[in-house]
C-alpha cells in the first residue's frame, strides 16, 4: 500500500506539471515510458519502484518543458523528499534523471549505469523511435517554429552537450543528427530488439518523405 500511495501521488504531480505540455514531453509520454520500462524490468530485473518513479518524473524539470537554458533537477528532488522515500532511493532516482538524456551523453563523462539507469534510459529512448518518435519529433519542431525540412541545409554533428542544445536545424535533419544514432546506444538486449524494428520504420518514413518532397513516389 505504501508504494501504491507514492505512485498515485507521483501520477497526480506529473499530470499537473505536464498535462498540457506541447513539445512531446507530456503526461502521456511519461505514462508510455513508464509502461515500457516496467516491461523491460520484467526481463532485465532492477528495482521496480526506482524505475517507475524515475520514468514518471524524468521530464518535470527538463529544460525543453520549462523553456529554460538548463534543466532544473530540484523539482523532482523536492517532490521525492515530500514523499519520504528515503535518501538512498532519492539519490538513485536523481542519478538517473540528471544523467540519462541524450545531450548529457555527449559530454564524454563516465557515469555509473546500474540496471535501473539502463532500463529508464532505454525506455525513454524507445519512445523517440518508431511512429511515436516521428510524431514527437514534428511536435517538438512545431513548438519551436522549426522548418519541416530545409534542403539547402546540412545535418550537423554535435560534439558537446552545449552545441546540441543550441541546434536549430529542421525536424527532418534531426533524424540524421540524433534519432538514427539512437539504435546503437541501447543498454539492454530487450530494448535493442525493440529498437531495431522502430528504427527500420523511421528509415522507411524518412525515405518516403524525401521522395514526396522531390515529387516522386
Amino acid at each position: 500500500m505504501y508504494e501504491e500511495g507514492i505512485i498515485q501521488n507521483t501520477e497526480t504531480f506529473v499530470r499537473s506539471r505536464l498535462e498540457n505540455e506541447g513539445t512531446g514531453h507530456d503526461w502521456f509520454h511519461a505514462d508510455r515510458v513508464r509502461k515500457t520500462g516496467l516491461t523491460l524490468q520484467e526481463t532485465e530485473g532492477g528495482d521496480r519502484l526506482v524505475i517507475e518513479l524515475a520514468l514518471l518524473l524524468h521530464d518535470v524539470g527538463d529544460r525543453k518543458v520549462l523553456n529554460l537554458p538548463d534543466d532544473d533537477p530540484t523539482i523532482a528532488a523536492s517532490f521525492l523528499q515530500s514523499q519520504k522515500i528515503g535518501q538512498v532511493g532519492i539519490e538513485a532516482i536523481m542519478h538517473i534523471i540528471t544523467h540519462m538524456s541524450y545531450s548529457k551523453s555527449l559530454d564524454g563523462s563516465q557515469i555509473e549505469k546500474p540496471i535501473e539507469f539502463q532500463i529508464v534510459q532505454d525506455a525513454d529512448r524507445l519512445d523517440a523511435l518508431g511512429a511515436i518518435g516521428i510524431a514527437r519529433a514534428f511536435a517538438f519542431g512545431g513548438s519551436r517554429g522549426r522548418l519541416l525540412y530545409n534542403p539547402a541545409a546540412q545535418a550537423e554533428e554535435f560534439a558537446t552537450t552545449e552545441s546540441y542544445k543550441q541546434s536549430t536545424g529542421s525536424t527532418l535533419h534531426h533524424f540524421d543528427e540524433k534519432l538514427f544514432k539512437l539504435k546503437d546506444g541501447f543498454n539492454t538486449e530487450t530494448a535493442r530488439k525493440m529498437a531495431a524494428e522502430r528504427d527500420a520504420f523511421m528509415h522507411t518514413f524518412y525515405d518516403r518523405f524525401l521522395a514526396e518532397w522531390n515529387g516522386r513516389e
